[in-house]
């Protein structure tokens, strides 16, 4: 019997963009069905103890810089690591994801989450810009105009509000962030066990 997971996540988060194609493989590999759910992470931060990279010291700073570059070149994925446009907001973002997601269903909504990390940390797109953000959902088959005007509906303002309470009901203090049987998992690095949950 397949499973029901979370999958609490940032548009803009270096780490969800590491994981989020191993993330998909394993949903597929164990049919797992995937609530994507975008939230509000300077909230979730701002109740967690959490705060923003350039706030950190030093030495977290720099251990951050060496983590992404180790796995980045270990799964063979690019990353600036200075990438011209963050930090950035990821509310338009994770606000389009919704969007896609209340419209197309799920896959689509998990193939924009991927093509808006990459625009971040591959590509030096600002997933703030309108204009961008529309490009970036016509380039996975979405009417992105349409996705980008449907972002800011109260239906989206809505189910991004509730997924920002439910990730802090459920004790999430960064993403990505995923949860199987309500068991959480925090990291791409965690992944292992989230497949090991799925299979069990």
């Amino acid at each position: 019997m397949s499973k029901t997971l979370e999958y609490f996540l940032a548009p803009h988060s270096p780490w969800a963009y590491i994981g989020h194609e191993r993330f998909v493989a394993i949903t597929h590999k164990h049919q797992a069905k995937v609530q994507i759910k975008p939230a509000d992470m300077a909230k979730v931060f701002s109740l967690s103890g959490g705060v923003p990279v350039a706030q950190r010291p030093a030495q977290r700073q720099a251990y951050r810089l060496d983590e992404l570059k180790r796995w980045s070149a270990y799964l063979k994925l690019h990353l600036n690591l200075h990438p011209k446009f963050f930090p950035v907001s990821g509310d338009p973002g994770g606000k389009l994801i919704i969007a896609a997601l209340q419209t197309y269903g799920t896959e689509q909504a998990l193939a924009l989450a991927g093509a808006l990390g990459r625009a971040v940390w591959a590509e030096e797109k600002n997933i703030t810009d309108a204009d961008t953000l529309i490009a970036i959902a016509s380039s996975i088959g979405l009417e992105g105009e349409k996705t980008l005007a449907l972002s800011a509906s109260d239906a989206v303002l809505s189910e991004y509000a509730r997924n920002t309470e439910e990730a802090i009901a459920a004790q999430v203090f960064g993403v990505p962030w995923y949860r199987v049987d309500g068991e959480g998992y925090w990291g791409q690095d965690r992944l292992d066990f989230v497949e090991r949950a799925l299979a069990s």
